[in-house]
């Protein structure tokens, strides 16, 4: 009988031990992936993330502004230093929104 209680003693400490092991790892893992996300995004190398979008994408002649871009941003990110130039509808180079449609000719030298 007193064999019995201390498997089940045994037993019942194993399996609080492997649950707060469990549990540690699952908080320590949540923790790391929020970490590791945060960092990526960081990263400005050409060809690394920045934000959402990849900066060696090639753009497209028409191009909608994004959140939080400018036209210095997009400028860089295309290889259009005449954006202002070739569209004639931005009056204000600061007045620059998500959803304005701009033309873009990248220069061939990049």
């Amino acid at each position: 009988m007193a064999l019995n209680r201390r498997k089940a003693s045994s037993s019942k400490a194993m399996a609080d031990a492997a649950s707060w092991f469990c549990a540690c790892l699952l908080v320590t893992l949540i923790l790391l992936c929020l970490f590791s996300d945060s960092s990526a995004l960081r990263e400005d190398d050409e060809g690394k993330l920045r934000g959402k979008q990849v900066l060696s994408k090639p753009c497209d002649e028409i191009y909608v502004v994004g959140e939080g871009e400018t036209l210095h941003t997009i400028s860089d990110k295309c290889g259009d230093p005449f954006i202002v130039e070739k569209n004639p509808h931005i009056h204000d180079p600061d007045d620059v929104f998500p959803g304005l449609v701009i033309k873009i000719t990248p220069s061939h030298n990049n």
